[in-house]
């Protein structure tokens, strides 16, 4: 994928921190004009990042700042991202490189996703056949400090 818009939003281990970046990725898509995929895009980042908080061990509450600050905004490549200097830290990346739109969540555990059965009566247990549903691809990569989990969505 070459050329294009990419940003990373920082993950604090905090619930309120899944709004927080499905909010950063609907104005994220209206900045690049891919709005229409707001709903698609905002529910699997949803689905991904409550999974990376509740299954990284990402959920340790010395992340949260002193001012109640849920999450910082860093250009793609930035030297001051915190995940350098803190390895349990969970990260969405958007990448947008015509006709495709990368989103990636990265965390610590080395533990791959895995879909159960859908239970349906149960409240929770489907975020990744939603993934599945919602998405054009999804997968996912072992890396030295954990995994990203990723999603791709056709722009056009």
């Amino acid at each position: 994928m070459q050329g294009g818009p990419a940003v990373t939003f920082t993950v604090l281990p905090d619930p309120e921190s899944v709004t927080a970046a499905r909010h950063f990725t609907l104005t994220r898509l209206t900045d690049w004009g891919l709005a229409p995929l707001g709903d698609d895009v905002g529910l699997v980042v949803s689905e991904l990042v409550t999974n990376a908080l509740r299954h990284s061990g990402g959920t340790s509450s010395w992340w949260k700042s002193p001012d109640g600050h849920r999450g910082d905004v860093h250009e793609f490549g930035d030297a001051s991202d915190p995940l350098c200097s803190a390895p349990t830290a969970i990260r969405l990346r958007l990448l947008h490189r015509a006709p495709w739109l990368l989103c990636g969540i990265f965390d610590a555990s080395s533990d791959g996703p895995r879909r159960k059965e859908p239970d349906y009566i149960a409240e929770t247990g489907r975020g990744l056949h939603l993934v599945e549903s919602f998405s054009s691809r999804w997968g996912w990569s072992s890396l030295p400090f954990g995994k990203v989990v990723w999603a791709l969505f056709k722009t056009t």
